[in-house]
């Protein structure tokens, strides 16, 4: 799990009638954090702050949450709660948390969305007092409500360990147009990444030529009310290794080639993909080589983060797509 990287927690909400929930990352202290967008309909909070050249380089959490643009009201409630709990941006005699965020299209997925008041802000705080190192995957927080192309999404995380002991993390919400799953949905695209069997253990696809995208079921049971803003693969890629903002922010770019990898096809003008790239060191920088290794490394965590997302989804009443579990009986 990306817990495995030292310090950091992950916390979930969810509702099970509005088929929509939050995710929270967080540390005891904050972290060093970049972020890169390369699809074409995101939906954020905070955001612009990220980029290598602004001022503030370090940040209190990041959210991951369903509710489109409902649901980036979930930071204000983890904003809420850390400054409850004395933290934040220090200026003068305030604190400032900072909260940046990222939403999902959960919109229409069979849940109950009549609400009277925005649950998410609700949620946020909810899932920021459950951080913990242990935390659940599939159907639970920001992946409660999440489609692929050709079956549930859900919440996904994987770690490793590289050999000179530096350790890098993903965590991911799969909502994208396109599908995890090669043509006949019993492979994963991303299956050669896989390890100990921890997405079914199946392998790779031993056919070839799939070069024209199926149909997505994702479109046709929405009835085709598909938007610009209905799809994306939100992530968080993280380190201990102590790197500098502009290094996250290319650790970030990096770890896109893992949801190419994985989703087929990616970065469309219909996702609002992105990942964030995050470092939980004193900000002192790596070398080149390091860099590489930890940029690498995080693509393929991020691919297998993909992948155990669908793999773990559950079924519940009223879902609209069918999970991978049962359409590989």
């Amino acid at each position: 799990m990306i817990t495995d990287v030292a310090r950091l927690k992950v916390g979930n909400a969810q509702d099970g009638l509005l088929k929509s929930g939050s995710t929270v990352l967080t540390s005891d202290k904050p972290f060093t954090a970049s972020v890169h967008v390369m699809g074409g309909a995101p939906g954020t909070r905070e955001t612009d702050l990220l980029a290598p050249d602004r001022t503030v380089t370090q940040v209190d959490a990041i959210v991951l949450s369903g509710g489109s643009g409902f649901g980036l009201d979930a930071g204000s409630g983890v904003a809420d709660a850390l400054r409850d709990m004395g933290r934040g941006y220090a200026i003068g005699d305030m604190h400032v948390p900072i909260v940046p965020g990222a939403i999902i299209f959960d919109l229409i997925n069979g849940g109950q969305k009549d609400w009277t008041e925005n649950p998410y802000r609700a949620l946020g705080r909810e899932a920021l007092m459950n951080a913990d190192t242990d935390f659940e995957i599939g159907s639970v927080g920001g992946g409660t409500g999440a489609l692929a192309g050709m079956q549930k999404g859900g919440l996904g995380s994987a770690s490793m360990m590289l050999p000179g002991g530096v350790t890098v993390g993903a965590l991911v919400v799969v909502n994208p147009l396109g599908s995890v799953t090669t043509p006949g949905d019993r492979h994963f695209w991303a299956a050669a990444f896989e390890i100990d069997g921890e997405f079914g253990g199946i392998g790779p696809d031993p056919t070839s030529g799939h070069v024209t995208p199926a149909a997505s079921r994702k479109e046709q049971a929405m009835m085709q009310h598909v938007s610009d803003r209905m799809n994306t693969t939100i992530a968080i890629v993280a380190t201990d290794a102590p790197l500098t903002k502009t290094q996250c922010y290319r650790l970030a770019v990096t770890a896109h080639d893992g949801i190419a990898r994985a989703i087929v096809p990616a970065h469309t003008p219909h996702d609002g993909d992105l990942v964030f790239g995050i470092a939980t060191g004193d900000e002192k920088g790596v070398s080149r080589d390091v860099m590489r290794d930890v940029g690498a490394a995080a693509a393929v965590c991020l691919s297998r983060a993909i992948c155990r997302g669908v793999y773990e989804a559950s079924a519940v009443r009223g879902d609209i797509m069918p999970t991978y579990k049962d359409m590989n009986r």
